[in-house]
């Protein structure tokens, strides 16, 4: 079976946010209109994470909880080791880029894991599906809370340009993030046939509500003078260390998968979802946290890394989804047939 190399292509949502970073150098919004998106794209967020809610299924969260120790290693990954990448390349990053753009890395490093694309992968690859869908559902919802105490914390030496993290930025967050997933989540038994017979409208939303975010975070930027402070060789850094970031993420977490005995499906899940990093949810924490700040280069590193993860694991997944079927597996599709 031959690779299917139109999975390194860049897919139509890439090509759109490009396109939304482009419009917002040219147009940015300015006066009452930014004032407006900046609402709008508030609303978008807390009506995708409803959704999120509202897609999952409960029956997927009991299943997934019984995997209690893949939880743990990926959650590891996620919060703590990702935060001690991010610190220990400071000497080798800092004198590479602006110092907006490392506090872009170090924040990238804090944030939850993706949830579709964690899933879809893990899915493709034939890994176990229950424990990614449990966890990576987890992940989003656990990062509400953590990644605000892991800036609190390791933030601390940005402490002149970081505004401090208090109790009301947490409890903004909770508002716009958790307690609309809450709500959709309750509401699932009403709304859960409808969603899945509308999956393209579903897909809009999503999506929508992201490219809304971008574009209201760099027209403010741009407004800021984002690219006059941006020089050209510090994009190319940051490219450069997405991919070295990535690199050592997937690297870490195959190796601690292995190193704990899991089989194969198990690793699979693993890989997937401890080295991908959310930017659904990055977006909308990041006007919280770093409010007041020119968030577009601080969260440009985590569009860039987004997109990098995309294409990598797609490549991964396709290649792992092409091996032979293990006895393992033979027999547990016979149980269910």
């Amino acid at each position: 079976m031959q690779f299917n190399y139109k999975r390194l292509i860049p897919d139509q949502f890439t090509v759109l946010l490009t396109l939304v970073v482009i419009i917002a150098t040219l147009l940015p919004a300015h006066g009452r209109g930014e004032v407006a998106i900046d609402w709008a794209s508030k609303i978008a967020i807390a009506l995708l994470f409803f959704l999120h809610g509202a897609r999952l299924s409960r029956q997927a969260i009991f299943q997934g909880l019984t995997h209690w120790k893949i939880h743990l290693v990926i959650f590891s990954i996620t919060f703590i080791v990702f935060p001690f990448i991010g610190i220990a390349l400071r000497p080798v990053l800092e004198p590479m880029m602006t110092p907006t753009l490392y506090l872009g890395f170090l924040y990238l490093c804090m944030l939850p894991g993706t949830v579709q694309s964690a899933i879809a992968f893990t899915s493709m690859a034939r890994g176990n599906l229950a424990a990614a869908i449990c966890n990576a559902s987890a992940s989003s919802m656990i990062g509400i809370f953590v990644t605000p105490l892991l800036v609190a914390i390791v933030l601390t030496d940005f402490s002149d340009q970081v505004p401090s993290i208090n109790l009301m930025s947490v409890l903004k967050i909770i508002v716009q993030l958790f307690v609309p997933f809450i709500i959709g989540h309750l509401l699932r038994p009403y709304l859960g046939g409808f969603l899945l017979r509308n999956k393209l409208l579903v897909k809009m939303v999503d999506q929508g509500s992201i490219l809304l975010v971008v574009y209201a975070a760099f027209s403010h930027a741009v407004n800021e003078g984002l690219w006059r402070e941006t020089p050209l060789s510090a994009l190319i850094a940051v490219f450069f260390v997405s991919v070295l970031i990535l690199a050592i993420a997937l690297g870490v977490s195959h190796f601690i998968a292995k190193a704990m005995g899991f089989n194969l499906a198990d690793r699979i899940t693993i890989l997937f979802c401890g080295s991908k990093k959310s930017l659904a949810s990055g977006l909308p924490m990041a006007q919280v946290i770093f409010a007041g700040m020119p968030i577009g280069s601080i969260i440009l590193p985590l569009m860039i890394f987004h997109q990098l993860q995309l294409m990598v694991c797609a490549a991964i997944a396709n290649k792992l989804g092409q091996r032979p079927l293990t006895t393992e597996e033979i027999e547990a599709e016979a149980a269910t047939n």
